[in-house]
């Protein structure tokens, strides 16, 4: 045998346990074969020895062939003890067949009982090295000789992990004794330096309550935590409702109590992740719970294509190269003209695929024909996501001809080329802004949207995707007011009135990626976004969330609207002109599109403004060009008859 063989098997087998359990092997041998009282086969000494060698040989093989002494037993789980199970009961079959080949034997009523006998040594012991290597750090008698005696039977010398008294660490309770509940608390118990002690549960089964988990009482909803000296709770609720979400946040943070969460990350694809401990965000607090859509469908749709992504630097196109990666397409390509995010989204997916992704970056302007037309000509992309626009509103209402040029000509010419190239299918970026325009942002989206409509009929399958607002990306409200709640207030908001739909970053990567997916020519999709949230509820929230009483340690200011704003979003132009597909969250809007010949004559009146280099002539012709562009103060002095008002008059979180 070769040094590097040894070595292998010196630290892959787990000869000390393969000892022990010859020892218990032999044990139960001799009180089944020797000292056990029977007549009906009874044998000699020496044939006893050669049944039991037989079953030796069985055992350990078929242990030792399932890699069960690989185990570390002291981590085991139910997969581990499974294993033994199946790997024993095999043995047993083998051991069967094996004693009819000897001379003299045992019956097989007692091969069987010999084996099963062992095997529940086996699992006790292993039970029971668990159970000491959990209690370590107790400080009784009985658990200070099992280390003991454990160390002198395994050589192991188990030393308490560094923790400090119980007294120091932070009395929880978790709300859900489920299986989630179960595994967090199972996680503390087992984790001596752990920050939190769990001393109950609460619960509202009636077949839990008063019941145990794990050791720790299961209470029911309307139990006094304070006579269990809980400090925090925890909410290890993964398939409550938000409505009951919310509840429970608001009962238990009006206790007093600080509010944990055990449950994904939010701004993660929850399919990617694992469960954590964390603090409670405002994410998990907003009226819509975060979808995941895509299916094995859509994802097949995407596989071993080539996809561009135009944009792919910014927070959606980035989080779509993300989304593609996964997918194993056979080339992605991140279009932007901005090269530091570019880069960023690059190294992370050359850090986490390495060369298993066919990953591509192009700086360049969309508004570049001649180089739009030589990146074409070197990807051939199968399927082009347009995610890139300049999107803040404010600085758009100050640069309208950079907007125009960008937003509506970089689309046209991304349109133009993906035709040229025969590219399957272009997927565009839209904004719930788009909807009856306030501002220069939402209107040059509304034209982009009506170019995207007029292209029926062609090589190319084109279809745009409107959603609202999306968290944590750049310029989103929610870093803003959690820059200013860290350095001590004021939070400012425009209106108090203002409300707004939201959603993560994922699930609107997913929901343009899904919508592409099943796209035919020609359509808008926009996504059932729940309920629109008031902007003040929101900053309410956050700073309560944050340990602070707003108005009290945190005021909220108004600022005033700024140009171009409208208190509200929409996100369909016409509702009798919606209908549903497949995937019960996405619905298309079939607005009557306009002719080639149309758009043409739009884009000529926008060219022939450009030319003048003038904000205010720009403006002047998309309100000529988009029919549904109104001056903000129209929209919002008929504001609070709208629907999406009238859905949040009453505040969705109290206080």
């Amino acid at each position: 045998m070769s040094e590097g063989t040894r070595h292998r098997l010196k630290n892959t087998v787990n000869w000390k346990l393969m000892f022990i359990d010859g020892l218990f092997y032999l044990f139960t041998c001799a009180v089944l074969l020797i000292l056990y009282p029977y007549t009906i086969d009874r044998l000699q000494f020496s044939d006893s020895l050669l049944n039991a060698l037989a079953g030796f040989v069985c055992v350990f093989g078929v242990r030792f062939g399932l890699r069960v002494y690989r185990q570390i037993w002291r981590y085991a789980s139910t997969k581990e003890y499974l294993l033994l199970v199946v790997a024993d009961s095999i043995a047993c079959g083998f051991f069967i067949v094996a004693i009819r080949l000897l001379p003299k034997h045992m019956q097989a009523m007692r091969a069987i009982a010999l084996i099963m006998a062992n095997l529940l040594g086996a699992i006790n012991m292993r039970f029971i090295y668990q159970f000491i290597y959990q209690h370590r750090n107790s400080r009784s008698r009985a658990a200070r000789f099992c280390l003991v005696l454990l160390k002198y039977l395994t050589g192991t010398d188990f030393k308490p992990a560094a923790v400090e008294h119980d007294d120091h660490r932070i009395r929880v309770a978790i709300i859900g004794a489920g299986s989630v509940g179960a595994m967090l608390a199972q996680e503390l118990i087992s984790n001596p330096a752990a920050t939190y002690v769990p001393v109950c549960f609460v619960d509202t089964s009636e077949q839990k309550i008063g019941r145990d988990v794990h050791g720790i009482e299961v209470l029911g909803a309307n139990a006094n935590l304070r006579q269990r000296r809980v400090q925090e709770v925890i909410f290890a609720l993964p398939d409550v409702s938000l409505e009951r979400k919310k509840e429970l946040y608001n009962i238990y943070k009006g206790l007093g109590y600080k509010v944990k969460i055990y449950d994904y990350p939010t701004m993660r694809n929850e399919e990617s992740g694992q469960r954590e401990l964390r603090d409670f965000s405002i994410e998990d607090l907003l009226y819509r719970k975060t979808v995941s859509m895509i299916s094995e469908e859509t994802a097949e749709w995407y596989r071993g294509k080539s996809v561009l992504i135009t944009g792919g630097g910014g927070s959606i196109g980035s989080e779509l190269a993300r989304q593609i990666a996964k997918l194993e397409p056979s080339r992605l390509v991140i279009l932007d003209i901005y090269e530091n995010g570019a880069y960023e989204i690059q190294q992370e997916l050359l850090y986490k695929y390495g060369a298993k992704l066919n990953l591509r970056v192009e700086i360049a302007n969309v508004c570049d024909r001649g180089e739009m037309e030589r990146i074409f000509q070197r990807h051939t992309p199968d399927i082009v996501l347009h995610a890139a626009a300049h999107k803040h509103v404010p600085l758009m209402e100050r640069n309208c001809c950079e907007a125009v040029r960008n937003n509506v000509f970089g689309t046209l010419t991304t349109v133009e080329v993906c035709e040229k190239y025969n590219v399957k299918r272009f997927i565009m970026v839209s904004t719930d802004k788009a909807v009856n325009p306030t501002n220069v942002m939402g209107a040059t989206k509304r034209m982009c949207e009506m170019i995207v409509q007029s292209r029926t009929g062609r090589t190319t399958s084109f279809s745009a995707t409107r959603f609202g607002n999306v968290l944590g990306s750049n310029g989103s409200v929610i870093p803003l007011f959690k820059k200013q709640i860290a350095n001590g207030g004021p939070v400012t908001l425009t209106d108090k009135r203002i409300i707004r739909y939201f959603m993560t970053i994922p699930e609107a990567s997913q929901l343009v990626m899904t919508s592409g997916a099943m796209a035919k020519n020609g359509e808008l999709y926009v996504l059932d976004m729940g309920k629109p949230v008031k902007i003040l509820d929101l900053a309410e929230n956050m700073i309560r969330l944050s340990g602070k009483e707003p108005y009290v340690d945190i005021d909220i200011i108004e600022t005033g609207l700024r140009p171009g704003e409208k208190l509200y979003e929409e996100l369909l132009i016409k509702n009798e002109n919606v209908r549903k597909t497949t995937n019960d969250l996405i619905f298309v809007e079939k607005d009557r599109p306009l002719s080639m010949e149309e758009i043409g004559k739009k884009l000529d009146v926008l060219r022939e403004a450009l030319k003048t280099e003038s904000n205010t002539k720009v403006r002047e012709a998309l309100k000529q060009v988009v029919p549904t562009y109104h001056a903000p103060e129209e929209v919002n002095a008929e504001a609070e008859e709208a629907e999406e008002m009238k859905k949040v008059m009453k505040p969705q979180l109290s206080s």
